[in-house]
Formats: C-alpha cells, structure tokens, sequence
C-alpha cells in the first residue's frame, strides 16, 4: 500500500480465507527518500512524467515485497497472491475516473508471485465511488467485537467503516456495513507543515498544540459542499482548498486543519445508522496527540487506536489489500452498496500471473 500521505510503501503478510479468518504473520514500512517523494508528488493529477515514475514506484514495491519475506522467513513459493494497490494520482469517480499507478504485471514477473492490481476500477465503471476499499477487512478483523462499531482511518484523506452487527450470507462478512471519506485526514496538515516549517509532518502535533484555532476560517473549510453529500461519498486528496487560512502564522494554520479533520469526522457521525459504542483509529493519524485529543472531543463515544484490541494501525491498510487479493481470487464482492455506492456487490481486481 502506497497512501495519500506520500510517506511510503507498507508491506503486509497475512494467512485469511478471504472470508472471516485472518492471521496477520508479517508488516514492514519502506519510507520514500524525500527526493522520491517530491517526484511521485509532482504527478498527482496525472500530471508529468508518469510513466517513469510508475516503473520506479513499481521497482520500490519489488524491494519491499523482497524484504517482507526476508523478515517473515519465507519465500516467493510460499505465497498464493499480492494484492497490489499501487499509488493514485488522481480520483474523481463522479467523471467515471480513477488512476492508480502501479506495474501489476512488472511486479509479478519480478518477484515470480501472482498479483492482482487495479482494486477501483471495476467499481468506478459500475458507479460506485471506488472507495474506501477497506471496510470488508474491518469487519473481518472485528468478527467478535461489540457492535456498532466506527473504525477511522486517518491517511492522507479520511475515511470511516461503521460495522453494524450481522454477517454477510454463508458466513461472509459485510451485511452490516456503512463506509466513506469523511474529508481531510493528514494530506493538509502535512501541506501545511512542510510549506510552512519545512517538514514533512506535525510530528507529535506539536506544531497544532502551539497555534489557536481560527473558528471563522475553520466555517469555511466546513462549508464545502462535500459535507452536505449522503454516504457512500469519496474524495480526491487535493478536493480541499486552504485558501480560507491565508495569512495565518504556521502554528495557527495546522491547529486550524486539525480541527478541520476531527470536524469532519463529527459530522460523519450524523450519517451512521445508530451511533458506534467506540471509535477505532488507525492510520498516520492516530500517531497525533493533538489530533486524537480534537476527536475525542468532539466524538460522543469512547476514541482509541486500533491497537486497543489488538490491531496494528500501520499494518492494517497493506493487510486489507492482502485479503482483497484473496476474495477477488474466489469472486466475491470487494465493494458494497454500503461501502462505494454501487447498486450490487462487485468483485474487482485485475489477476497478474507470475508466469
């Protein structure tokens, strides 16, 4: 999994039936040199040099596949897929369009393991919203969890799995399932920071802990007319304009956005069939006290990182693609109507053979 975050490649092991049962056995991150960074940065949009790009992040992906069985002990011949994600640069699915680069071929010829690529593009041409993509392997990992349940991940955008009680027929998953981007995650923030103090996060929220909240500029950034959509609903990482935090002081404008982002959170709530006894968070956000303080204040129920029950939060997206892989293997739906919009389960991902 390469995330909206532009911070690098996680790379998940796991043993599942695509189905209820899953053993995480493995994860690693590969971080992106800043230099890399900048140049997968400079094509977002479709923009540039796209296809050299796509190669090198598709040759990242190699070495990181290659150093994940080195940790775990194992070889190519001991894994049945990857499930292989790639990077998007560009998402609008109202236009019927979603670009994830990503060499699904390149990369199973390379590493000499059958991968299945392109998890979006099915669902788009469908009219579905194409993401979020996880919330099957939500509810799988929270089989035996009290429900409601609202897991929020917090990558570059922000989205949020509501898992109601209930399986899916022959003891699949998903009968219960409402999911979709809840607005910004950590994408402004991280703007923010490295146009403002030049790095590539606020790490620890400091720099939000040292600002005050602009409430007039927090209004218009609330004032998008995403927030008025009903779910199933996604985003592009670039949708917001931070035109409303012109002229404030650096400290100011992220402790702005991040309440721009628990803001947005609270607002989803508004959407979910009954309100969840608890939020589980996973992704880069949940690693910001600053932020995890804003949503818990805003939320009317208990907010804690997945690792409270025994989650890895920066595992989790890389193993859901892992489990996608299998269930597009088997034909079963990757995508719900509950999940992306569309009318009818559908099963996505294009299958790669090593040879």
């Amino acid at each position: 999994m390469s995330g909206t975050s532009l911070d690098g490649i996680d790379a998940a092991l796991i043993r599942s039936d695509g189905r209820r049962r899953v053993v995480p056995v493995a994860a690693l991150t590969v971080p992106y040199d800043p230099a890399f960074r900048a140049r997968l940065r400079a094509i977002l949009g479709g923009r540039g040099e796209v296809a050299a790009v796509e190669r090198e992040l598709t040759l990242r992906h190699v070495e990181a596949v290659e150093a994940l069985l080195q940790a775990a002990g194992r070889t190519s011949r001991d894994v049945t897929v990857i499930g292989f994600h790639g990077h998007t640069i560009l998402h609008a699915p109202e236009e019927r369009c979603t670009w994830q680069i990503g060499d699904g071929a390149l990369l199973a010829a390379r590493i000499g393991i059958d991968v299945v690529a392109d998890f979006r593009g099915r669902d788009v041409a469908a009219g579905g919203q194409g993401a979020p993509l996880a919330p099957l392997y939500h509810a799988a990992l929270a089989a035996d969890l009290d429900k409601p349940l609202a897991v929020l991940n917090l990558g570059g955008v922000g989205n949020v799995t509501w898992i109601g009680p209930g399986d899916g027929p022959g003891g699949d998953v998903g009968a219960a399932l409402l999911a979709f981007d809840t607005g910004p995650g950590n994408a402004l923030i991280d703007d923010w920071t490295a146009r403002h103090v030049a790095q590539p996060f606020d790490r620890d929220g400091a720099l939000a802990r040292a600002g005050r909240v602009d409430e007039k500029a927090l209004a218009m950034l609330l004032d998008h007319p995403y927030f008025d959509r009903s779910p199933p609903k996604a985003l592009d990482r670039d949708a917001f304009d931070m035109a409303p935090l012109h002229g404030l002081s650096a400290a100011d404008g992220a402790a702005t956005l991040t309440a721009f982002t628990a803001a947005a959170v609270a607002a989803a709530g508004a959407h979910f069939p009954s309100p969840p006894r608890r939020w589980l968070v996973t992704g880069g956000g949940r690693r910001n006290p600053a932020l995890m303080a804003a949503l818990a204040a805003r939320l009317k129920a208990p907010v804690a990182p997945v690792e409270a029950v025994g989650w890895d939060g920066d595992a989790l997206e890389a193993q859901a693609f892992a489990y996608l892989a299998l269930r597009s293997l088997d034909g079963l739906a990757l995508t719900l109507p509950g999940t992306t919009g569309v009318t009818r389960p559908i099963c996505g991902g294009i299958l790669h053979r090593a040879s």
